[in-house]
């Protein structure tokens, strides 16, 4: 009966379908045991053109992530978001949730020295309630298919290592 049990968690093991090969390097960090398809994942850019990423043709990591101005953990996070996303396959699409506001969105990315990340705008919030969003900073992940991976709920430091390595490692 023990073998039975073995050869049978064994090959769960071996035959689950995963979407990282590493477990995630961070307590506030969901992977998802199967990708979330979105149909649509809308925004705006700074001049209010519409955003969407299904629509997008590109093989890259994407990641989403939710910030306010006001929000200190948003400002701890951003200069290491600034820095991922100059990594080569990864593409970050920072999405404030405040009423847009350029001039206030434009000090907060210089007051951080931010120089790679564009600004994007959720109007409405259609996004965020769509996505269920209950705090700042949150961070989705979507693998090169644009389906929905992990999500991040408070900050992290995007530069880490392990984090890179893992991220590295999403299918």
């Amino acid at each position: 009966m023990k073998l039975i049990n073995y050869l049978i968690i064994l090959s769960l093991l071996l035959f689950s379908s995963t979407f990282a090969k590493e477990k995630p390097p961070f307590k506030n960090i969901l992977s998802l045991d199967k990708p979330k398809t979105h149909k649509e994942i809308i925004f705006q850019d700074r001049d209010g053109s519409i955003i969407n990423l299904k629509k997008i043709n590109s093989d890259k990591i994407y990641i989403l992530n939710f910030w306010a101005t006001w929000c200190a953990p948003c400002k701890e996070e951003m200069p290491s978001l600034d820095k991922l996303h100059a990594k080569d396959g990864i593409f970050v699409f920072p999405i404030n949730l405040e009423d847009k506001n350029l001039k206030k969105t434009d000090k907060f990315y210089d007051d951080l020295n931010i120089k790679n990340l564009n600004v994007y705008f959720d109007e409405g919030l259609k996004l965020t309630k769509a996505f269920s969003i209950r705090g700042v900073p949150t961070t989705i992940i979507f693998n090169k298919n644009k389906d929905e991976v992990a999500r991040i709920k408070g900050s992290v430091d995007f530069s880490d290592k392990k984090f890179i390595s893992w991220l590295d490692s999403i299918e």
